[in-house]
């Protein structure tokens, strides 16, 4: 190969490799103002949900949950998701994430 060549193909994996990092950094960077988003949404309404006593008794059931990773989901922890779904409707937490906010009261 000749030596321009080499040059050539050098500078366009060198370009590629760039785009590549910077679409990465993009993404991730999306990813976790998102992720940050919905902690801080459900944190805000752990915080005015944890003192309902139907949502501390689903805690039980929201463990299990959780460990089951979504497969078991208890009466109490049903009814407490129904509740915080109708306390905040604007809520666009999944039920896992729930749980979880459920376990961290």
């Amino acid at each position: 190969m000749s030596k321009r060549l080499l040059i050539l193909l050098a500078s366009a994996t060198l370009l590629a490799g760039t785009a590549s990092a910077s679409s990465f950094l993009a993404t991730t960077d999306t990813l976790g103002a998102s992720l940050a988003n919905t902690v801080e949404g459900t944190s805000d309404l752990t915080s005015s949900i944890g003192d309902n006593k139907l949502v501390r008794d689903a805690r039980d059931d929201a463990a299990s949950f959780v460990a089951s990773n979504g497969m078991q989901k208890g009466a109490q922890l049903e009814a407490a998701l129904r509740h915080i779904r109708s306390q905040s409707p604007a809520l666009e937490a999944s039920d896992l994430e729930l749980a979880r906010a459920i376990l961290s009261l």
